[in-house]
């Protein structure tokens, strides 16, 4: 088009063409554009370098300059300054349209474009062809490393490199794993002096079914970006379609939760050994949990979904790695499984987000194991006579403190600071109020439940 280099290198690649007379065009661009102008504006020698500044600044790909109108000639100021700067620096000859040169550029990027989405298109075929290929998800991932440049790796979703093509950085797998910190649904892309990698999940679910981990030697492209998601896409959809049969699985640990609940181990076993799965040996440990979080009981041992909740059977060393919202029973045998089902369920109960033993909640006093409303309840209406009794609110006290001391009228006046003749009067008064005999043990547990209700 007749533009001659006056300064800089060619190298920087033109994303668009603006056209501005400005002095200062920056607000206006967004970077890697290159800027025509006929310097209408810029008569001072002195508006050159800081022109020039500016646009280096914001990163622009070049200047072209146009002749013929306002300036005959580039001036030589100007290309002293951008040739100080580094910025590529065009002369425009007057026969030559500034539209001529936009019109230009975006034909190039279009037909750059098209050859983008032409390259990933064949890309993705080659990847579809690959997942039907016997092997599956190993041949897709040995596809994909080969058209990225780079390796490619299939992960389990306990972090395991199931399949792996020649020079997979594992250490890189690794720690992108770890940067995710255990949000699930997110993929990590991480760069640096070694290039550039990116970890995907799997799966359509809550829990991902596992990873895979693509790298290179050099950042990754549009296209290639492209190319990945399709290589993911075609992963899930093959672990997707794996679904049917896991809920088929999950049907049948059902029926084999049930008849290890009814004592019918030996037939459990049975139902379970064709399929080639196994119960944890004794003592097992119960764990409750939310049905949505069966996914993650599946990683610890035998699961299955009962009575509205996803209940895992494991070992005790398993059981030590539950995390979140869980409740965990105590060790035992298989026939003591359905107690060990209800202390799990228990224990759920009490979790505000962490694991809760039953053995820990049981530590914590009867209370712990009531439903706090209806605690409540039950307090407000057994000593609503106390609380109604005019100004008397001592008397509740009193009732505390006199069980405090097992019924000891010494120690519980003294604890008072009253005579324990007052004491007697008062708790005369209690037994009255509330129709009740003091001296009956089951009366006292009652009315300390009702006490304690109340903290």
């Amino acid at each position: 088009m007749g533009l001659r280099p006056l300064a800089g290198s060619l190298d920087s690649d033109v994303r668009w063409v603006a056209v501005s007379e400005l002095e200062d065009p920056t607000p206006f661009l967004e970077g890697a554009e290159l800027v025509l102008t006929t310097g209408m504006r810029l008569s001072s020698a002195g508006d050159f370098p800081g022109y020039v500044g500016r646009l280096v600044e914001r990163g622009v790909a070049g200047l072209g300059f146009g002749v013929g109108l306002t300036h005959d000639e580039v001036p030589a100021e100007l290309v002293a300054a951008a040739a100080a700067a580094g910025l590529p620096l065009l002369e425009v000859p007057r026969e030559t349209p500034f539209i001529a040169i936009g019109k230009a550029v975006s034909e190039l990027l279009a037909a750059e474009q098209y050859e983008e989405i032409t390259r990933a298109f064949a890309a993705q075929g080659r990847l579809t062809r690959a997942a039907l290929r016997p092997e599956g998800m190993h041949a897709v991932i040995d596809r994909l490393a080969k058209e990225v440049g780079g390796w490619a790796a299939l992960v389990s979703e306990t972090g395991e490199i199931l399949h792996a093509t020649a020079g997979t950085r594992t250490d890189q797998v690794e720690s992108a794993l770890r940067r995710r910190g255990g949000r699930f649904p997110a993929s990590v892309a991480m760069s640096g002096p070694d290039g550039q990698v990116v970890v995907q999940p799997l799966g359509g679910g809550a829990r991902p079914r596992g990873f895979f981990a693509v790298g290179a030697g050099q950042a990754f492209s549009p296209v290639t970006h492209t190319v990945i998601n399709a290589a993911g896409s075609l992963l899930t959809l093959a672990v997707e379609q794996g679904g049917a049969h896991r809920e088929a699985e999950r049907r049948v640990r059902g029926a084999v939760l049930e008849l290890l609940l009814a004592g019918q181990e030996g037939a459990a076993r049975a139902v379970l050994a064709p399929v080639g799965a196994h119960l944890p040996d004794e003592p097992v440990v119960v764990l409750a949990a939310a049905p949505d979080a069966l996914d993650l009981l599946e990683l610890h041992g035998f699961t299955a979904l009962h009575d509205g909740a996803a209940v895992a059977v494991v070992t005790a060393e398993a059981a030590g790695r539950a995390a979140g919202r869980v409740g965990v029973s105590g060790p035992g045998p298989y026939r003591d499984l359905r107690g060990g089902l209800d202390q799990a369920r228990r224990a759920l109960q009490a979790s505000t987000g962490t694991p809760v033993r039953f053995a820990d909640l049981a530590g914590q006093g009867l209370l712990a194991l009531l439903d706090p409303a209806a605690a409540q309840a039950f307090s407000s209406a057994l000593l609503a006579p106390l609380s109604q009794y005019g100004s008397r609110a001592d008397l509740i006290a009193s009732l505390r403190a006199y069980l405090a001391s097992n019924g000891h009228w010494d120690a519980a006046a003294q604890r008072l600071g009253i005579h324990r003749h007052t004491l007697r009067y008062r708790m005369k008064r209690v037994a009255e109020l509330l129709g009740r005999d003091l001296d009956d043990p089951g009366v006292r547990a009652e009315l300390w439940i009702a006490l304690e209700a109340t903290c």
